[in-house]
């Protein structure tokens, strides 16, 4: 009889038991999900690197009785590295020594468009508002449409932790889906002869000013803007280590080994937010909605002020690059480009692409130290 009861209590103790309990069917649900998002990450190659230790994670978060994210638990440890912000300006820091500035640095007024195309951040916080979330919940939401993952999750680390799951999930989703989203939005927004446009070859940059550009930006920007400082200054020193040429294996450690790992930390954390229970709501769809409109509006902000640039310079800037303001790097330079090529085979926007491109992940810093600034409090 013992035996018995003694099997009956470890059954009882499984997780498998769990799922019988209260509303565990909704970790039932999100267990499919997360399955779906690892096909995607690895049939689909949708944003790999993210997107499948953020599935990962939201499968062990919804493990009956694992309590991996509790009070104790392993995930609930490494979790403390996004509740106190450090992980996403360590993932800015390896951002920075894969970046090249030189395009920004070579046609400075690539940084409006860069700064043209946050117009869906704005756009979608107010949009958020309309909807009555909060104002820290709008200001998460409405970050999705910098495109840039880790400032999304910096931005609702600080002002609403609790929209952590499905902020991040759009937001790495929809920088997944960037050369599906923007090609049509472009082309409506465009006629042929602009997008055939032909730019002028970019003049060379020297060593001098890209060891300059960081150092100025870190401190003018933190300047003006004190909470932007983590994660300007994480991207200007991981530039700096680059092209300052003497600390090569400092460069090598922050853009390899150091990105790596906190980016496996930070995936399978914010994947372990998604928890069944919070995600599985309404608000979640609206989030998700809400994102891909912020991020037609980023695009569309971007094309519009190009079409403007194009104008006022007599037709010497091609629109298309307009589109790579969202931070998306360097995926949204390479849609500038291959919807450019596609009108005129002899087309070579990548590297004009990459100055508005490399000015949105500034952009999108700044907005975000815009809304800490002012909601964070």
């Amino acid at each position: 009889m013992d035996f018995f009861g003694t099997l009956s209590d470890l059954w009882a103790d499984t997780g498998f038991m769990g799922f019988f309990q209260g509303t565990n069917w909704q970790c039932l649900v999100m267990l499919l999900i997360g399955c779906i998002l690892i096909y995607l990450a690895v049939v689909k190659k949708y944003e790999p690197l993210l997107l499948l230790p953020i599935a990962f994670g939201m499968i062990l978060a919804n493990l009956p009785g694992a309590n991996l994210m509790e009070e104790g638990g392993l995930l609930y440890f490494l979790y403390q590295g996004v509740k106190l912000g450090i992980y996403p300006p360590l993932i800015f820091l390896g951002i920075g020594a894969m970046t090249d500035f030189a395009p920004l640095i070579a046609n400075p007024k690539s940084l409006l468009l860069g700064a043209a195309a946050q117009l869906g951040i704005f756009i979608t916080f107010l949009g958020a508002l309309l909807l009555q979330f909060e104002i820290p919940e709008a200001a998460s939401i409405g970050i999705i449409g910098g495109a840039d993952g880790p400032t999304a999750i910096y931005v609702t680390s600080k002002l609403a932790p609790h929209l952590l799951g499905p902020i991040a999930v759009a937001a790495y989703s929809y920088m997944a889906l960037v050369p599906i989203i923007q090609p049509p939005i472009m082309k409506a927004l465009t006629t042929k002869k602009e997008r055939m446009i032909v730019m002028e070859q970019l003049r060379p940059v020297s060593k001098r000013e890209k060891i300059i550009f960081p150092i100025m930006v870190t401190i003018v920007v933190s300047l003006l803007l004190p909470s932007a400082a983590p994660l300007i200054g994480m991207l200007m020193l991981g530039n700096l280590l680059k092209e300052s040429g003497v600390t090569e294996r400092l460069e090598k450690t922050a853009k390899n080994e150091l990105i790596n790992i906190v980016t496996i930390f930070l995936g399978v954390t914010v994947g372990a937010t998604a928890n069944g229970t919070t995600f599985l709501q309404l608000q979640t769809i609206l989030i998700i909605v809400l994102g891909l409109i912020a991020f037609a509006f980023g695009t569309a902000g971007g094309v519009l002020f190009g079409k403007l640039m194009c104008k006022l310079t007599h037709g010497k800037v091609n629109p298309l690059i307009g589109s790579a303001g969202v931070s998306a790097v360097p995926m949204a330079a390479r849609v500038s480009q291959v919807v450019g090529q596609k009108e005129n085979p002899k087309n070579f926007l990548l590297m004009h692409a990459m100055g508005p491109n490399v000015a949105g992940v500034i952009g999108s810093a700044i907005a975000a130290g815009v809304f800490i600034s002012m909601f964070g409090g």
